[in-house]
């Protein structure tokens, strides 16, 4: 039989990460191209004391069905942790649990664009992010990213010349691929860029809790006064990305059009997962945990850094992030940056392409990325000496 699919899914290629983590499965290919968690960064303990609490004392709550908006406990004690630490969230604002941050941009995607209308994505950005825009057919425009965040000239050039943009999508804390930090300065700008053309903004936080240098800066959430972003977060990098636990804070009617859109997807997020997450946050010092993984991100990032200037110095140029997972860097233009991504993998050293993230097909970049947090401090030598041997070839 012969099958036919949806325009929507037939115009998505799967994702270039996904496809090289399937290689990263063997255990002897070091895994420069993954994202996930450092298993040091696990609070396997608690998790596993939680668990058998929750199925010893309230089995049935945690095995039931719950609400599409989440477990309203645990809502409450993320708002109020986003207000306390961040100055997140307004009378207008409300919050849903989310099956991951991934969903938040999905649910976004679904309730406000029609096919043929306007994302605005920073160039390069995140190819899941990307993936679930293109699903509802939006139609992506990039803007180059700088050493502090989007290139707002460009930006607003766009914002000028583009009928229906439904709203921005940046990553302002250590961007992925890039690893650059938007500057506060910035963030104002393009918060008031927004504003003025009546556009939203899609704040997505995944990395936020993960920096190792610098002063945090203020998210663009915290200075929404007119209802105009949509903040994602996630317990993905601070708790365990297997639970898929996220969420969204935005202004109330916006949440509500969100839980409509939940429905039909996945009816609600896993309460046994909420619950777990809910007991994590008010009953043990989850902030002196997300200290011990900024602890173990410095000491991954720093090896990675020195490896890299000592193996490929004066090859691969990039700036140190301030904190995420990944290191973005550039090879020399007489490098085919395809051909080393494929001479690497046959030495069983994985890393992911940076065309993987551009916004149009014909985008171009001689870009990699590297991820510091997966593999361990061996394996990170091994693989940066292979690097440095593959670049005697070149």
């Amino acid at each position: 039989m012969e099958y036919q699919f949806s325009d929507r899914i037939s115009a998505l290629k799967p994702s270039a990460i996904r496809e090289i983590l399937k290689v990263t499965s063997n255990p002897d290919v070091i895994p420069f191209a993954a994202g996930n968690p450092a298993p040091e960064a696990f609070p396997l303990d608690a998790v596993r004391e939680i668990s058998q609490k929750l199925l010893a004392e309230n089995p049935i709550l945690a095995l039931q069905y719950s609400v599409t908006e989440g477990y309203a406990p645990l809502k409450q004690a993320v708002l109020a942790d986003m207000k306390r630490r961040y100055t997140i969230g307004r009378e207008f604002d409300e919050i849903i649990i989310t099956s991951g941050a991934q969903q938040v941009m999905d649910l976004a995607a679904k309730v406000l664009c029609n096919e043929g209308d306007v994302i605005v994505c920073e160039s390069p950005s995140f190819i899941g992010s990307l993936n679930s825009f293109r699903a509802y057919k939006a139609i992506l425009k990039g803007v180059e990213m700088e050493s502090d965040g989007m290139n707002l000239e460009k930006l607003e050039e766009t914002l000028k010349t583009e009928k229906n943009v439904r709203f921005i999508y940046t990553i302002p804390n250590f961007q992925n691929p890039s690893g650059v930090t938007m500057s506060l300065e910035k963030r104002k700008k393009l918060y008031a860029l927004a504003k003025r053309y009546g556009v939203l903004i899609v704040e997505d936080n995944p990395y936020g809790e993960t920096r190792v240098a610098g002063e945090n800066v203020p998210a663009i959430k915290s200075f929404d006064e007119d209802g105009i972003v949509i903040y994602a977060g996630s317990f993905s990098k601070i708790l365990a990305p297997g639970l898929r636990v996220g969420f969204a804070i935005a202004p109330r009617e916006i949440v509500a059009k969100m839980t409509v859109g939940k429905q039909g997807s996945d009816v609600h997020t896993p309460i046994f997962n909420q619950l777990l997450v809910y007991e994590w946050m008010t009953n043990y010092d989850f902030l002196a945990h997300i200290k011990k993984i900024q602890d173990v991100y410095r000491s991954r990032l720093n090896l990675m850094c020195d490896m890299i200037d000592s193996e490929l110095g004066g090859f691969f140029n990039y700036k140190k992030p301030e904190g995420g997972l990944f290191i973005w860097g550039e090879l020399p233009e007489s490098v085919p940056m395809l051909e080393f991504v494929k001479e690497a993998a046959a030495r069983k050293v994985a890393v992911v392409p940076g065309i993987a993230f551009m916004i149009n097909a014909d985008d171009r970049t001689n870009c990699i990325r590297l991820n510091f947090s997966t593999p361990t401090d061996e394996a990170m030598v091994k693989g940066m000496k292979i690097l440095g041997e593959l670049k005697k070839e070149y």
